[in-house]
């Protein structure tokens, strides 16, 4: 609601409060947060950025990437990496990594800290991981790291740093205060009410008007060349190559898949797994107490139901001891692997609280042979080499055409079938072949043919990386320039026709406005208007109408607001079907102390604008007192490599 009185000068909330949506601040819920400097968690990688000499690494760049392009999918399942990050996500996320960064490090130097216990309490209060009895669930904690592919001991680092930066920014940001008699007055505006009347004048009630002459149509078009102007079109060759032309020698043999069966033996050996429930209690008296209930005769069940967890929320279901141990920790997977089936651990302490664990059932499953996964170990030794093989033929391919071969050589010495396209746009449109669908294949060469010239050698470009790569010619540039009258000449009188009608209704209206502003009621206006035309209705809103978030407000009721009481303006209807006259007629002011909640609403808005505002100067001042560093190369080259890697060239 507010934003209709700052429209366009809204603030850029800053980035590291509310720009990047990190895992911590959203399960925790974190109303400031973010990264900070635990580049170093991850390792390796370029530096991207410094601050106080830690480094931002590439690699933690495109980790956040990745995780805000999975939450981007929830609403736009359409979107690709490519288009991200076309869109200036890399860029955004590394600056909103150095602000970040930087608080942590201000922090760091003003005292501020987070223990241990306070990362800890954050974690048990994560709804995230939480059960429907809402205490801690071990599972629902291993379930939602995994998806949202953060490791333990990096999201203990960002709800560190969070709870740093929490300390250091909101006393900065709650430091606002509006008073009052200023929000009255806004409040009272948004309840000011308006009436007046909307009448359109149609183009269409203007008719077809006189036959335009031949000498007027070509002036026409002489006059709007642009419009008809058909852009650059390219005639493109292209041979495409994948799999098929290396089938023979990516086939696996007989030793290799003996040589990585012997390789991945501990896979293919007798495993046992088992199927487990589990009770994660917060300290070791309560676990003590749970044991004690089992052993006096409980049933694990109805043990767990007393402490307020139910079967969904004690069932781990099948569990092998290497994966237990890497979600609960290698003591309580050593104590319920020792186990007999049926029985109960006795509570073991891992860093998440202490668990007590009762073995459902124990399964064994066999060793399996060669001959029963040679067709698994064929398939992914045969992946393997197609790539590598894929690789090879591109990199002979960009060999012969350095040495001169020609693009129809090395399609003849390949077995390459050659495709070419009639004249096609760089969207791939064909305007002068109505019949022309544009091939997938195609669509991801266009913009590499599109930067090359007519006379520029082939190129080998991909189509899906490391599965299919085409060798890419320009054989033709057809410049854009519109195509001759005489193939398009009833179109363009069709288009002088309607411009006219156009330029009539507009010279209609513009005289009703006129009229009413020099005091003729609108009715009478629209009914002595020489046209028979629809007559104006009438309209009544308040501000606050249309100053509703998410609502689509009429241009002619948005205008409403902002004419002078008793006056009409002109405005366009949208595509050229007229013009609307909009008047208005009376303007009712406000008064908020009807409404007094609406009042605290607006100091609301403005105290979390003025908050948002404190932040971001905050933020600046801050990153003025640090030592910062930027590599934008650095920042060019991850984009360009993450592209690459996409198959966007």
């Amino acid at each position: 609601m507010f934003s209709f009185f700052r429209r366009g000068i809204g603030p850029k909330l800053m980035l590291s409060m509310l720009g990047l949506a990190l895992f911590a601040m959203v399960v925790t819920g974190f109303g400031t947060g973010g990264m900070g400097s635990i580049s170093g968690l991850v390792g390796g990688g370029s530096s991207l950025a410094s601050v106080e000499g830690e480094t931002i690494a590439s690699t933690e760049a495109k980790d956040q990437v990745d995780r805000q392009l999975d939450r981007m999918h929830q609403q736009q399942p359409e979107l690709d990496l490519a288009t991200f990050l076309r869109g200036g996500a890399l860029e955004e996320i590394v600056d909103q990594l150095v602000v970040s960064s930087s608080l942590l490090a201000f922090g760091h130097e003003q005292g501020l800290a987070a223990s241990k216990a306070m990362v800890d309490r954050e974690i048990l209060g994560i709804p995230a991981f939480q059960n429907l009895a809402g205490s801690f669930d071990e599972a629902a904690f291993r379930q939602a790291l995994d998806r949202e592919k953060i490791s333990e001991r990096k999201l203990r680092a960002e709800i560190e740093a969070s709870l740093v930066q929490r300390q250091l920014m909101l006393p900065v940001a709650s430091s606002s205060y509006v008073p009052r008699g200023l929000a009255f007055q806004y409040a009272s505006l948004l309840l000011e009410s308006r009436s007046g009347t909307v009448g359109l004048v149609p183009t269409a009630a203007m008719g077809a008007g006189s036959e335009p002459t031949d000498a007027e149509v070509a002036a026409f078009f002489r006059g709007n060349q642009a419009r008809y102007t058909v852009p650059e079109r390219r005639v493109l060759r292209y041979a495409m190559f994948g799999p098929e032309q290396v089938a023979e020698q990516a086939r696996a043999t007989d030793a290799e898949i003996a040589a990585l069966y012997r390789q991945e033996a501990a896979a293919y050996s007798a495993r046992e797994s088992r199927v487990l429930a589990q009770v994660v209690l917060p300290d070791e008296a309560s676990a003590r107490a749970f044991a004690a209930r089992i052993a006096g005769g409980m049933s694990f069940a109805a043990a767990a139901s007393q402490a307020g967890f139910s079967a969904a929320d004690t069932a781990l279901g099948e569990q092998s001891k290497e994966a237990y141990a890497r979600s609960s920790g290698p003591a309580v997977a050593q104590a319920a692997f020792a186990a007999a089936k049926g029985a109960t651990t006795a509570p073991v302490k891992s860093p998440l609280g202490w668990h007590i664990v009762r073995v459902e059932d124990i399964k064994v499953a066999p060793a399996r042979s060669l001959e029963t996964v040679r067709d698994q170990l064929a398939a992914q030794i045969g992946q393997r080499k197609t790539q590598d093989a894929l690789v090879d033929l591109a990199a002979k391919i960009e060999k012969a055409l350095d040495e001169g071969s020609s693009f129809a050589d090395i399609a003849r010495a390949e077995k390459l079938a050659i495709v070419e396209t009639p004249p096609v746009t760089a969207a791939g449109a064909a305007p002068d072949n109505g019949a022309w669908r544009t091939p997938p294949e195609l669509t991801p060469l266009l913009k590499a043919a599109f930067e090359m010239t007519e006379d520029e050698d082939p190129v080998v470009e991909t189509i899906v990386a490391n599965q299919r790569f085409a060798l890419l010619a320009v054989a033709k540039v057809v410049t854009a320039a519109p195509p001759p009258l005489a193939q398009i000449a009833a179109r363009v009188k069709a288009d002088l026709v309607a411009r006219r009608a156009a330029d009539r209704a507009r010279a209609v209206a513009a005289s009703l406005v006129a009229k009413i502003n020099a005091g003729t009621p609108p009715a009478l206006a629209f009914a002595q208007a020489g046209v028979r035309l629809p007559a104006p209705q009438p309209v009544t809103a308040t501000r606050r109408d249309i100053a509703q978030q998410n609502r689509q407000v009429p241009p002619p009721l948005a205008m409403l607001f902002s004419l002078p009481r008793g006056k009409a303006r002109l405005l366009a209807a949208p595509d050229g079907t007229g013009w609307f006259v909009v008047h208005l007629g009376t303007v009712v002011p406000g008064d908020a102390r009807r409404e007094p909640q609406l009042t605290e609403a607006i100091r609301g808005q403005f105290s979390q604008i003025l908050g948002d505002e404190y932040a971001q100067q905050f933020t600046r001042a801050v990153q003025a007192e640090l030592d910062i560093e930027r590599n934008p190369e650095a920042v060019a080259r991850l984009k360009a490599e993450m592209l690459g890697n996409s198959g966007a060239q």
